[in-house]
């Protein structure tokens, strides 16, 4: 009897041991960064979008912290990666630029990274989904391990599209090799010459599925013409309908592997970029063609990770940041009827520009943290930037790294504070706008208005532009010449966060 007893102790002991290692060792929160590719401020319901239907992200964003003006570094997609995983303003690489498919590595390696700074506290680190950061050192040899890349920037694991969806190569890289590639079909690939007996979207229409616009004419993988040139490594190929679920499924699987201890997953899913390739169980779901329905899809894929993050029983103690690259575009290089089925839908939700803008529907983008039982609902109208979620997460787990340009906002990222930024300089496509307080300035740039071919404004001007976003957030009524000394003001003050204060503001000429 007592020996029963003991036993029964013996075996409670244990119980509460191995309770107590969990506890220590889930004591840092886990934390998921899901990025969404040319995302618009109103492609979401909780930002106010009434013909597409996104219950996930809703959910997320009526459970946590939902921003007003959360901003993207950058109105394009590669500068604005650089600007949330180094904590540093794009615009100060001057290689932070759409890239092609062959682009070098633009983070050194040895450059302070999101990855890094958590690695350090004993994070594991990984990236699952599009990429567009550069691999290599140039002339890459797509047959052997690509290097330098995520791996050596901070993340013990990587699973990648090198670029983009619309450019080759159209494989999948695992850590640095190409996922299935064969030996005996190796992969060449240039963005300066096809290779001989290879069709082009250019010359063999007859052969694509989907039809270019712009832009997307050379090699065709599965009936879609792309951006670049490739040749072998069939069988290394993607499939683009099942690239949502292929994701999905990596990212559920590196849950699944790594829950015992605390992760970091950057989530970078590909929708709604183009092309557009909706998997058939998503086709004719929003009522307005690919574009739509690869955003339902997008949600539901969202749904789905948050659903095994639960299952896994880790999504109470998982922090998890939703954002876009960049402002919403429509015909980005092909045509998916993403202008024709627009209806009333409002990408931008009434923002002026989109993507390739300096105007706010190019940075302003939805922005949601989300934090079960330790954010509590909100909705903010903070500013706040990705580049500083750098500082902020290190501050979270106990780092003291600071990003160069990243501010430490956790306090308003968890919802406690709203007092966010007061300056923020925007980027696109190589220009800077300005955001303090209340009012963002424009500086005048050469070329054209609208960029014709995507029908975007971008915000050139041969005027100085100056607008008061609290009171016209449209950016209908430019104020520089009503607002003369304000906008000297904000002259200087950008000079100043540029480090460029010798232009001489006294002689700005107000026209």
């Amino acid at each position: 009897m007592v020996k029963n007893i003991l036993n029964a102790l013996f075996f409670v002991f244990v119980l509460v041991s191995c309770q107590n290692k969990k506890n220590v060792k889930n004591e840092k929160p886990n934390i998921v960064i899901i990025y969404a590719d040319d995302l618009g401020y109103g492609d979401v319901g909780a930002y106010g979008a009434t013909e597409l239907k996104t219950p996930n992200l809703d959910k997320l964003a009526s459970g946590g912290v939902r921003f007003t003006q959360g901003y993207a570094t950058s109105s394009t997609c590669t500068p604005s990666r650089y600007g949330l995983l180094t904590g540093t303003y794009p615009w100060r690489n001057r290689d932070a630029k759409i890239l092609p498919g062959t682009a070098p590595l633009i983070i050194s390696t040895d450059q302070l990274t999101l990855p890094k700074v958590l690695k350090s506290k004993g994070y594991q680190t990984a990236v699952i989904g599009k990429w567009h950061l550069g691999l290599g050192s140039g002339n890459v040899n797509w047959n052997e391990r690509v290097s330098p890349g995520p791996n050596e920037v901070g993340f013990d694991h990587a699973y990648i599209m090198a670029a983009t969806q619309d450019r080759v190569p159209t494989v999948y890289i695992e850590n640095g090799n190409v996922d299935g590639l064969d030996p005996n079909d190796p992969i060449e690939v240039s963005y300066s010459h096809n290779f001989e007996g290879e069709p082009t979207g250019q010359d063999n229409p007859e052969l694509c599925t989907m039809k270019w616009h712009h832009g997307h004419n050379n090699s065709i993988v599965n009936g879609i013409p792309r951006i670049g040139y490739m040749k072998g490594g069939e069988a290394a190929k993607w499939n683009d309908v099942e690239m949502a679920d292929h994701f999905l499924a990596k990212a559920q699987s590196y849950v699944k592997d790594h829950k015992e201890n605390p992760f970091f997953l950057y989530y970078a899913i590909q929708q709604p970029h183009v092309p557009r390739t909706p998997n058939p169980r998503f086709v004719g779901k929003s009522g307005m063609g690919p574009r739509g329905d690869v955003i339902v899809e997008a949600d539901w894929v969202i749904g789905e990770f948050l659903k095994t993050l639960e299952e896994e029983g880790v999504l109470d103690n998982t922090l998890i940041i939703f954002s876009s690259d960049n402002g919403p575009v429509l015909n980005d290089g092909y045509y998916d009827d993403a202008v024709e089925k627009l209806g009333n839908h409002k990408p931008t939700g009434g923002l002026r520009g989109g993507k390739y803008s300096l105007y706010e529907a190019g940075t302003r983008v939805p922005f949601i943290v989300y934090w079960k039982g330790k954010v509590q609902p909100l909705v903010s109208d903070a500013v706040i930037s990705q580049v500083d979620i750098l500082s902020s997460l290190a501050a979270m787990v106990g780092s003291d790294e600071i990003g160069p340009d990243s501010q430490n906002l956790l306090q308003v990222l968890m919802g406690e504070s709203q007092m966010g930024r007061d300056e923020l300089v925007l980027e696109a496509n190589t220009r800077t706008a300005f955001r303090k307080g209340d009012w963002l300035l424009i500086p005048p740039y050469e070329g054209p208005e609208v960029y014709t071919d995507v029908n975007i404004e971008v915000g050139n001007s041969s005027e100085y532009q100056l607008f008061n976003l609290k009171t016209d957030q449209e950016q209908q009524k430019n104020l520089a010449s009503e607002e003369a000394e304000l906008l000297k003001e904000m002259i200087a003050s950008f000079a100043k966060a540029r480090g460029d204060e010798k232009k001489n503001v006294e002689d700005v000429e107000l026209k």
